[in-house]
């Protein structure tokens, strides 16, 4: 990618533009029927950032999507950048109360939908009116559909491309611009917001799939959602920078996954271990040929050295990385030379230009091999979160970012993760933090109090258990706390299992002490 280093080039604009010229005729995304090359990818997404000047979004708007995996997320969100309007992915597992907080958060002015995805109506969720008001969302300029029939407070997608007829080419974006704003949680139950400037988006993949080895002429199967940095920066934005092309997958299923493998000749599939473990556990898996795999790409969860062996007779080169939305997604990677043990038990070595110090109680470095607190330094740390300064304090530290994880490196640098957040756990490679569940619990008029942790499941990794202690007098079943949550949560956050309890472990301050409620599981 020789001249991507200039600073000019440091914005997706610009990637888009040296992919348009460097493969204009290669494929660029398929999309079920419909396949585009990366040539027809850039006149597409002109045409989208000139709607978004025709409609008077510009420098610094916020804009929305909350659907699937699709090429018109792609056109989307590709034009708003290119417009100067910041990206606020949602997470298309939201119910209308999750989703209504990053809007109203963000100020966003457009929002795009796909209807009937899995029977899901996201307009209605968020309460729209039969006048096409929506209640409660003042900024709210305009609601577009990908797919759906025109009513009442929301477009078409053809109608929405029409504003851009006669208007002009959107001014230039600068490097430092935000990009983008990922919502992610935090341990209070309200997700916070993160800002993500063009270089760094660029800068971060540039060196994410330099170090994993995607290139151009890899056919890139992205199951991993767009609303997660996993599938839009480590998925989209890194085919654009390698020109590779994007296979896309809207909801993981074993049997379509296989086909498009086979008729698609994926050669490069990343996503979390229950993905790998699904596919190597499919019975019909000896009649398929997968002989075009090459690359698999992980997260930071517990990788056992005997799966990693198991996903090596599937793909030639596994990786294993770690990152977090406050820092461009990625910290560490590990080469696709690395050797089994050092891809299961570490999570690789810092990407380039990027820091990790292992720091003790009194934050000062820690020598190899000894557990400490993740700090991390470098171009791919987050600025901050939107609006928030005291939360931005505590995660930014001088000039390091708190993770909030532990881990330890070793004399090669690489890093193992020790232990995540405090309290959150990770469903199928979504993060759940119990603050968030814990607050709709208490909402019912049954419980008192609720502790919500998470325990290991042989399909999902980890699942929640919530621990209750109901009011004097009142009874409530747990299959009826489970249905309360799931009328509130998406289904990842929902908990399992409900355990009663008369009680809870606590510290001196009254506290809950969750680490004893972690024993029973260890010990019971």
């Amino acid at each position: 990618m020789a001249g991507m280093s200039e600073q000019d080039a440091l914005t997706i604009p610009a990637v888009l533009d040296r992919a348009v010229r460097d493969f204009p005729d290669a494929e660029a995304v398929v999309d079920r029927q419909v396949r585009v090359t990366f040539s027809e990818l850039g006149e597409r997404v002109r045409a989208a950032a000139r709607a978004f000047v025709g409609s008077g979004i510009g420098r610094g708007d916020r804009i929305a999507i909350w659907a699937p995996n699709s090429l018109s997320w792609i056109v989307a969100a590709l034009g708003a950048v290119c417009a100067g309007a910041v990206l606020v992915p949602l997470n298309t597992r939201y119910k209308g109360e999750e989703a209504r907080w990053p809007l109203t958060k963000a100020k966003v002015k457009v929002l795009f939908v796909e209807d009937d995805f899995l029977g899901i109506d996201y307009p209605g969720m968020l309460g729209l009116e039969e006048s096409g008001t929506l209640p409660g969302l003042p900024d709210l300029q305009t609601v577009v559909t990908f797919n759906g029939p025109e009513r009442p407070g929301v477009i078409s997608w053809e109608r929405w491309l029409a504003r851009g007829e006669g208007a002009s080419d959107p001014d230039p974006v600068a490097p430092g611009d935000v990009a983008d704003i990922l919502f992610t949680s935090g341990t209070t139950g309200r997700p916070k917001g993160v800002l993500s400037t063009h270089e760094q988006n660029v800068r971060t993949y540039l060196a994410w799939s330099g170090r994993t080895g995607v290139t151009a002429g890899d056919r890139y199967l992205i199951i991993n959602p767009f609303f997660h940095t996993f599938g839009y920066k480590a998925g989209v934005l890194a085919c654009l920078l390698r020109g590779a092309t994007m296979v896309l997958q809207r909801v993981f299923d074993v049997p379509e996954t296989l086909h498009l493998i086979e008729t698609e000749k994926i050669t490069v599939l990343p996503g979390p271990p229950t993905i790998y473990t699904s596919l190597l556990d499919a019975p019909d898996l000896d009649e398929r040929d997968l002989s075009s795999l090459r690359l698999a790409v992980t997260g930071a969860a517990d990788v056992p050295v005997a799966l990693v062996r198991r996903i090596r007779t599937l793909f030639p080169q596994v990786i294993t990385a770690y990152g977090l939305t406050e820092s461009t997604g990625t910290v560490t990677a590990c080469s696709v030379d690395d050797d089994d043990v050092t891809v299961a038990t570490t999570s690789g070595r810092p990407i380039e230009d990027v820091e990790v110090m292992i720091a003790g109680p009194d934050w000062r470095p820690l020598p190899p091999g000894q557990d400490g607190e993740i700090l991390v330094r470098g171009y791919n740390v987050m600025s901050g979160y939107l609006d928030d300064p005291e939360a931005t304090a505590e995660a930014l530290r001088d000039g390091w970012l708190v993770t909030g994880d532990r881990g330890k490196l070793d004399e090669r640098g690489y890093l193992t993760i020790t232990g995540r957040s405090k309290d959150m756990f990770t469903v199928g490679g979504f993060n759940v933090y119990p603050a968030e569940i814990e607050s709709v619990l208490v909402r019912h008029e049954a419980v008192a109090e609720a502790a919500v942790i998470g325990v290991p499941d042989q399909r999902l990794g980890e699942v929640g258990r919530a621990y209750v202690r109901l009011r004097p007098g009142r009874r409530a079943t747990a299959e009826e706390l489970i249905a309360h949550c799931r009328d509130a949560l998406a289904n990842f956050k929902v908990p399992r299992e409900v355990v009663f309890v008369d009680d809870f472990p606590r510290t001196a301050a009254g506290k809950v002490r969750k680490v004893d409620l972690r024993k029973e599981i260890t010990h019971g």
